[in-house]
């Protein structure tokens, strides 16, 4: 992990809808479209299945917006940044590396099978770090190049810029 490595700052919110007009309205961000997805998540050695719904912007450097879920990792945080997300070209050595330093990790999402795509991992201070791994860049960037050139309205009769 390196710090030329980060690609997002994630953002944890109570009214997800509330929150992207606001960014959008005060500082310009436009966005992706939302999507929602039944995340495979490892959490306290447990594997469950948790509904998220999220959208990044389209604006660098980027902003990752989440519903937050009740009773999981998915909280707002007291400081407003839930995480910062770093590419990650070796997962299981960087997550050791953190380890060494004292970070936990909290979550993993998980291919069916159980392959670690990300890895949320909370350190004695500071916010979560969310390493990503490398073999999703490509994907994410397909994504993030997809958005539509009139994107979907927010919540107001406003479209995103």
């Amino acid at each position: 992990m390196k710090a030329e490595d980060l690609y997002h700052c994630g953002l944890v919110v109570d009214d997800f809808d509330t929150e992207m007009a606001f960014l959008t309205d005060v500082v310009g961000h436009r966005w992706t479209q939302a999507f929602e997805v039944d995340q495979t998540v490892e959490i306290d050695g447990r594997v469950e299945t948790v509904p998220l719904r999220l959208a990044f912007s389209l604006n660098e450097p980027r902003l990752e917006l989440v519903q937050a879920v009740p009773n999981t990792l998915w909280s707002p945080s007291n400081s407003g940044l839930h995480h910062l997300g770093y590419w990650s070209d070796d997962i299981d050595d960087d997550i050791a590396a953190l380890r060494e330093r004292h970070f936990v990790v909290e979550g993993r999402g998980l291919t069916p099978e159980g392959e670690t795509l990300w890895s949320y991992c909370k350190g004695p201070i500071g916010p979560r770090i969310e390493l990503v791994n490398r073999v999703m860049q490509p994907v994410m960037e397909s994504f993030f190049a997809m958005a539509e050139p009139d994107p979907a309205r927010v919540a107001g009769d406003r479209p995103m810029p």
